[in-house]
């Protein structure tokens, strides 16, 4: 996205003494964050262009794209430890699927609400120092939770911890962008995407060795609790923010946090196919799957703490697998049926995402006649078949067929490029984080009473996947014309006139 301080694109920013290097966040920037009494704040860009003419590569930069990765690993694995561990939590202090519910809405509410605080932050003072707290020191929160007496303590401390995990990937990514030229952030993002995936998949079965301790969720909680502090320490010594940054990075940074204009917002819904996209998020409900997956694997099945970390392993190099897989799906549906061919991956992969969680949740007797659900503080009472390992990994690799392969490159084909970034903020962050906090408490209140997680997770998950194929038949009118429109809507809003 090009960025011209002192054009149309602006969207409305002033520029303090007259220098268009300068940009002062007006109250329209920080509408996310709520009432403020604090100044505007300044920050030093540079036009995207001029950035990479006169860039000068950061030194140890390669290091740093390592330890970033690592960061997000450890920050990503941290967030998930109450998923893993909750039926250890849940004998702990006699809670139910309810409570399970609550802790996953918290961490889907907390990037949206406190994401644009950290942004302005991270703006202000700059984002390695910002990283460093809320990937490192914020660590010992999560250290704390693992000392919880009670579960009104644990939610307090966890929901602290939480509040800095979940809202440092924008920052993250911009600092990257700060790193490497625009023609080189491709293959650092890879790199670092890389290096989250290899390491999760390493970490995940090692916490696991804790499942077999009834007290073993404190252990996971000072673990990562101590890894994110390390981290932390990592980022200061390696990473080297260059003091300047460009204008379209900033942005981006920003937007991708919430921190985006609300009459920019507004534009997006005046194009048929991302008014369409937003109702389409509600029926996309495999976040709800994954934050109670581990609760069923280890307490419905069975299985115990450490045999659902070894399924989340498998199931997690799917995933891995299943982005690249998307992506060159969908160009090769894009080449052999135009326009309308992402829109028939995204069915395709709708139906087969709703059997494959139909046959891991509700078949899985079939590969394990011996599954049984165990009780509180009970043994595990079986160990998962070859067979169903087989079904987990197809489900990862399943997973990324859609948002990889059809849902993210069409939204950045219809969307004006000067709203990129805010798009994938609005319907990404915002609408899918607050529907899908709603639907997690939903679930969890809901397996409770009816006493079957089984049956919630056939209702909450598999069957919105098949409406979901139905409801996209809608984009066969809206997305060829909006593909078609899209330099026109560019070329309107550097005039003002959309």
């Amino acid at each position: 996205m090009q960025s011209n301080p002192q054009g149309p694109q602006d969207g409305g920013l002033s520029h303090p003494n007259g220098d268009p290097t300068s940009v002062n966040l007006g109250k329209d920037d920080i509408a996310a964050i709520g009432p403020t009494t604090a100044g505007p704040t300044t920050i030093t860009v540079l036009d995207a262009d001029e950035d990479d003419a006169n860039f000068e590569p950061p030194k140890g930069r390669g290091a740093a794209t390592v330890v970033l990765g690592v960061s997000q690993s450890i920050d990503n694995t941290e967030g998930g430890v109450s998923k893993t561990f909750f039926p250890q939590i849940m004998n702990a202090f006699g809670v139910g699927d309810s409570g399970l519910g609550l802790l996953n809405a918290i961490g889907m509410l907390a990037r949206c609400i406190f994401g644009p605080f950290w942004a302005v932050l991270a703006d202000r003072f700059g984002r390695k120092r910002i990283l460093f707290v809320v990937t490192g020191l914020w660590g010992l929160w999560t250290l704390a939770t693992g000392f919880a007496t009670s579960w009104t303590m644990l939610l307090i401390l966890y929901s602290i911890a939480l509040v800095g995990t979940v809202a440092s990937e924008p920052i993250l990514n911009g600092l990257l962008g700060s790193l490497y030229r625009s023609s080189e952030r491709g293959k650092a993002f890879g790199t670092v995407r890389g290096v989250s995936a290899a390491l999760g998949i390493i970490m995940t079965p090692l916490l696991g060795q804790f499942g077999g301790n009834p007290e073993g969720w404190r252990y996971a909680m000072f673990a990562m609790g101590g890894l994110s502090i390390i981290s932390g320490v990592l980022i200061l010594i390696f990473v080297h923010e260059p003091e300047r940054v460009s204008a379209e990075n900033a942005e981006e940074m920003k937007s991708e946090a919430g921190l985006f204009k609300w009459s920019d917002a507004a534009k997006l819904f005046k194009i048929p196919t991302l008014a369409l996209m937003a109702p389409m998020l509600l029926f996309v409900t495999s976040l709800i799957l994954f934050g109670f997956q581990g609760t069923f694997w280890a307490r419905d099945l069975g299985y115990g703490v450490t045999n659902g970390s070894y399924l989340y392993t498998v199931m997690q190099i799917g995933m891995t697998l299943s982005a690249f897989l998307g992506g060159w799906m969908g160009d090769r549906f894009q080449k052999r049926f135009g326009d309308k061919g992402r829109i028939m991956l995204f069915q395709i992969y709708a139906l087969a995402f709703a059997a494959i969680t139909f046959v891991a949740i509700q078949m899985a007797p079939v590969f394990d006649p011996d599954v049984s659900p165990i009780g509180r503080n009970q043994p595990p009472s079986n160990d998962p078949s070859f067979a169903y390992y087989v079904v987990v990994f197809l489900m990862g690799l399943i997973f990324s067929w859609g948002f990889s392969g059809s849902v993210l490159p069409m939204v950045s084909r219809v969307c004006p490029t000067q709203l990129s970034a805010t798009s994938f903020a609005v319907l990404f962050s915002l609408v899918q984080g607050a529907i899908t906090a709603v639907l997690s408490l939903s679930t969890g209140a809901i397996s409770e009473a009816m006493g079957s997680l089984q049956t919630t997770l056939l209702w909450f998950v598999s069957v919105p996947y098949v409406i979901n194929a139905l409801y996209w038949t809608l984009f066969y009118k809206t997305y060829p014309k909006d593909a078609a429109l899209q330099k026109e809507r560019t070329r309107m809003i550097d005039e003002g006139t959309f």
